[in-house]
């Protein structure tokens, strides 16, 4: 059977491309009906984050990303959190030594930073001597008697190629005499990736490792471990970096970077799910819209594309745009309803006690807006308390003079107030009226009454916004825009 993972380190929220290749791995066990599992490496203490491995856990629910065994819900290979297994590591290291696949060290902090600072002064490249490797029984005795502290080091062959077979990018081959013997067991008896990771994998009888492409670099010693172990490896799988708009590492610069503050930002759990699912990897050359079902359904290794994938914030804003459209106005009431209240525009008290109008408003701006986050400003003007004439100068269009517009706007206040079915064909009927009456051009006619009802120059339709105004609260804001152009030094 088929069994993923995906073991990201709680060191800070969790990046948009850790959420892709945990996406990946999930994918593949499922298309494969096998199991996905979470397991968190936290064995970096010292950049160990508690909110982190939340974080984490939250990301991947919001898209719908659910394991089947995991740190919260067990399994039959439980602990899922590494620093819970320190036993375990311990042991196949000392099991290693036995071996003779791995050795103590006992340099010192003090010894390894002069021998980097020697080898720097050479030209050398950087790397530990294996000064320790071939210690006599009798040394290691004394120093464990004086209990000087130590790592547990890989004993990398000398010579050779290691060499394995990557499911995207073919065979990779290393000459072993540019590996190090890397730390297994650090100094606190905390392991290293290296050793954890290894040793999970195998006792969790993972069988696919998909990745991110960093870890290329590591994938020979992973090997050199399982063969000095005795086991057979996993099938790996390298996926591409995700690069910047124009090229180069995507870093906060470039805008969001972290699943957190892409939620934060407004952004749907299907858009992201789509967007990043599409990053280095493609059913067709034509399909763009994705469920998790048809991701699931499609989703195979070879079409994961070895070049790197280049993030597109217009991409994924047009993506959460059609999925904005695609909710019922009651569904993007809900979406919305924690911007409505974060921007303090309504509590949410105040947001049930006008759910009815505020159902009429949503399908107003659906068009309208490529993030939830929009959803305040677009809809601020149609609740009083808020409400105010920002742009009174656009009171008076071009093309006309004040008394032009103040006598307009009388004239529509007269002519609305008749209207005994307030509809936006109604309203509609009556201001084309008007347009012939006066002979303004359309824009005069339309931009002195939506500045006058909805504070500002720009929003949704001015017939349909009126109709879910009312009659009276387009009745009342006209007046006051009477008012303000009557007092003129309001328009200063």
């Amino acid at each position: 059977m088929v069994r993923t993972r995906f073991a990201p380190s709680p060191t800070g929220f969790l990046h948009i491309g850790g959420l892709r290749t945990a996406l990946f791995s999930y994918l593949f066990a499922r298309h494969n009906g096998g199991i996905f599992i979470l397991r968190i490496e936290d064995t970096d203490r010292t950049r160990y984050i508690e909110e982190a491995m939340t974080d984490i856990m939250e990301s991947l629910k919001w898209v719908g990303i659910e394991w089947d065994e995991g740190p919260d819900i067990g399994g039959p290979y439980a602990p899922y959190k590494q620093s819970e297994r320190k036993d375990i590591y311990l042991q196949h290291a000392e099991e290693l030594i036995k071996r003779g696949n791995a050795y103590k060290c006992f340099c010192s902090q003090e010894r390894l930073e002069k021998l980097r600072e020697e080898q720097r002064k050479r030209g050398e490249k950087i790397g530990y001597d294996r000064h320790c490797r071939n210690l006599s029984e009798e040394d290691i005795k004394r120093y464990e008697s004086e209990n000087k502290p130590y790592v547990i080091r890989l004993k990398a062959p000398l010579s050779g190629e290691t060499n394995f077979n990557d499911l995207i990018r073919g065979k990779i081959t290393v000459s072993n005499e540019t590996l190090d013997d890397i730390v297994l067991i650090k100094s606190d008896g905390f392991p290293t990736y290296h050793l954890a990771n290894i040793v999970d994998d195998h006792l969790m009888r993972i069988t696919h490792v998909i990745r991110g492409e960093e870890w290329i670099s590591s994938t020979p010693k992973h090997v050199i471990l399982y063969q000095s172990f005795g086991w057979e490896p996993p099938f790996f799988a390298h996926v591409p970096v995700i690069l910047a708009p124009g090229g180069g590492k995507l870093s906060k610069r470039h805008g969001a970077t972290t699943v957190k503050e892409f939620r934060e930002k407004g952004y749907l759990s299907e858009a992201v799910l789509n967007f990043i699912a599409l990053l280095g990897w493609s059913y067709d050359d034509k399909t763009e819209i994705f469920s998790m079902e048809d991701l699931i359904k499609y989703f195979t290794i070879e079409k994961i594309n070895k070049a790197s994938a280049v993030f597109s914030y217009d991409k994924l804003d047009w993506y959460n745009g059609v999925y904005i459209r695609k909710k019922s106005p009651e569904e993007l009431l809900e979406l919305g309803k924690p911007f409505i209240i974060k921007a303090d525009l309504l509590t949410e008290d105040e947001i049930e006690a006008n759910r009815d109008y505020l159902l009429k408003i949503i399908p107003l701006i659906q068009e309208r807006i490529k993030l939830l986050s929009e959803i305040p400003e677009k809809i601020w003007f149609f609740f009083d308390r808020h409400f105010e004439i920002r742009e009174k100068k656009e009171l008076v269009p071009k093309g006309l003079d004040i008394s032009q517009a103040l006598d307009l706007l009388k004239k529509a206040r007269k002519g609305l107030e008749k209207i005994e079915t307030f509809t936006k064909d109604n309203i509609e009927e009556f201001i084309r009226g008007l347009m012939e009456e006066t002979g303004f051009k359309t824009k005069q006619i339309f931009m002195p009454l939506r500045v006058a009802v909805t504070g500002t120059r720009v929003s949704p339709g001015l017939f349909e916004t009126m109709e879910v105004l009312g009659k009276k609260r387009v009745l009342d804001r006209i007046s006051k825009a009477i008012y303000y152009l009557e007092d003129r030094k309001s328009l200063e």
